[in-house]
């Protein structure tokens, strides 16, 4: 057909000979946003106010030019300039290149997970769920998914651009500095939209391709660390996060890095299509492994069945953490002169108590690892109620397992596995600090330090029980205890949250070691609690009805 006859032949006639490859993506952009109306709100505005939080934090930490000129001088050391970036943002440290050097490659790895999570939800999960095969039955282009998934999550990173370019840009940092600023944020989410792409294509479910997307994006920030901390560069200009930060926003303003990401986002992207049209729907491109035609004697008991499908989110989080107590660990021995001239700081810090800085410094951390873990057990113990959502539950409870046993499976691997994540992250920065410090001593407190969240921890297990047993619909919400706990039991140290907002986190009633002596009877209550509500959540899920999507 020439081009002219293709210009006169009407719609419904080229609509009945197959779809374009994009039709329907504008639809399905709308239904994605609508899907995401909540979801997407609250990731931006988290990202937005505490970014904009934090830069007025460091106007009152850091009013005095002294003050910054010790931060300055402590924030040379590898350590610091892992933890936080290139030392070039040294060189005129005023509070917006403070900002840049600080919080944006913290924020630009949150800014990717968004993405990651976008992109997976609407690619693979609608097809893991069987929703993307009904849909494609109409009229919808083969690439309209993941073309609507793509736009969905550049729409939010833009927004986030925009908010935090406005917001910065209010509070006088510099107008043309703070747009970089949140560009930089949407490059880097954009680029990891991409990733995910790619790795929907390889899986054939949504924790498969959202954990390879992960491990991109630690290994961006890995290599972002290991680059600034060395006496070269050369590894962070591997990482999008790397190029993001040689922007040097409030310092130099460079635009150009942020051309990186956009290629390499336009190449993942683009490959995540091509590798899309070599697999069949609801398929991946790796090739499922042939199992063992006999299961072994785990895997037809409950609790060794629901280990198998925990395993690998366990293993991940075990081994972020451990790396994570590591980093934080790596700067006690610095601790002393990192915070002497910060004075909130050390009035935290006081409150805790402590024979050393370092004591008191490590007690403070050891509530971000708590909170960090608290993540992996809400996300263990949700997946009793993404099987059931996903309709493999009722086959195996039409057997003769009981609801209490199958739940129980899930909730046990919940506590077991989050007290074995707390236990790598002792062993992490109690091995780095011993190191640091040069106190052997330390290995053991701080992994004592670390286990003694565990029955908080316990206690996030029965809230979300609770959740999951009366009220399904609404067990998301158990999400709100470890934000609330890193808010309150973190931040509010900093600046000065009322002490009893920290008593209505259960993380609020640990004893802060090492800094702080043992006591036993919180530990105690807190146990009988967590107990408590994993039974009142189980009886719960034996008097419902299951629900699907």
């Amino acid at each position: 057909m020439s081009a002219a006859t293709a210009a006169r032949t009407p719609a419904t006639a080229r609509t009945a000979a197959g779809p374009g490859a994009l039709t329907g993506t504008r639809a399905l952009v709308g239904f994605g946003l609508r899907r995401d109306r909540v979801r997407l709100p609250v990731w931006i505005l988290a990202l937005f106010l505490g970014t904009v939080a934090t830069a007025a934090n460091y106007e009152t930490l850091y009013a005095d030019p002294a003050d910054r000129a010790s931060v300055v001088s402590t924030m040379k050391s590898p350590a610091g300039l892992a933890m936080t970036g290139p030392e070039r943002y040294l060189d005129d440290y005023t509070f917006g290149s403070m900002t840049g050097h600080q919080m944006l490659g913290f924020t630009a790895v949150l800014a990717g997970l968004m993405s990651v999570l976008i992109v997976t939800r609407h690619t693979r999960d609608e097809e893991e769920t069987n929703r993307a095969e009904l849909v494609r039955s109409t009229v919808v282009g083969r690439h309209a998914h993941l073309a609507a998934a793509l736009s969905v999550a550049v729409l939010a990173n833009l927004a986030l651009a925009l908010l935090l370019a406005l917001g910065l840009g209010a509070m006088g940092l510099g107008a043309g500095g703070s747009l970089l600023y949140g560009s930089s944020h949407a490059a880097v989410g954009i680029v990891f939209a991409g990733v995910a792409a790619v790795t929907v294509q390889i899986t054939a479910h949504t924790r498969g391709a959202s954990g390879m997307a992960l491990a991109v994006i630690g290994l961006a920030y890995v290599l972002r660390a290991a680059g600034d901390a060395g006496s070269g560069d050369a590894l962070s200009w591997l990482s999008p996060i790397g190029w993001a930060q040689r922007t040097y926003v409030y310092v130099d303003n460079r635009w150009w890095p942020l051309l990186l990401c956009l290629v390499l986002a336009v190449l993942s992207a683009g490959a995540g299509f091509v590798l899309s049209t070599r697999r069949d729907v609801g398929a991946g491109l790796r090739a499922a492994r042939l199992g063992s035609p006999v299961a072994s004697s785990s895997l037809v008991r409950p609790l060794g069945f629901a280990l198998r499908l925990h395993r690998s989110v366990l293993a991940g989080f075990g081994a972020g953490l451990f790396l994570m107590g590591a980093m934080y660990g790596s700067i006690l021995g610095d601790a002393d002169d990192m915070l002497k001239n910060i004075d909130p700081l050390q009035e935290a810090l006081k409150d805790i108590g402590g024979a050393t800085m370092a004591e008191s410094f490590a007690s403070m951390v050891m509530v971000v690892l708590a909170v960090v873990t608290a993540v992996y057990v809400v996300m263990a113990a949700l997946r009793p109620r993404s099987e059931e959502s996903a309709g493999r539950v009722e086959a195996l409870l039409a057997t003769g397992l009981s609801r209490a046993r199958w739940a129980g499976s899930h909730l046990a691997v919940a506590l077991a596995g989050g007290t074995l994540v707390l236990l790598l992250a002792g062993l992490g920065i109690g091995v780095a600090g011993a190191a640091s410090a040069g106190d052997s001593g330390l290995i053991l407190k701080l992994v004592g330090a670390s286990l003694a969240y565990a029955p908080a921890l316990w206690v996030t297990v029965g809230v979300t029980a609770v959740l999951f047993g009366w009220l399904p619909r609404a067990a998301s919400a158990a999400w709100a205890v470890p934000v609330y706990a890193f808010v309150v039991g973190y931040l509010g140290q900093l600046l000065r949250f009322p002490h009893w907002m920290n008593n209505v986190s259960p993380f609020g009633h640990v004893p802060q070691l090492p800094a702080a002596p043992m006591s036993w009877t919180p530990m105690a209550v807190l146990t009988l609690i967590a107990a408590a509500l994993i039974l009142l959540g189980l009886a719960g899920f034996r008097r419902r009805d299951l629900q699907t999507k």
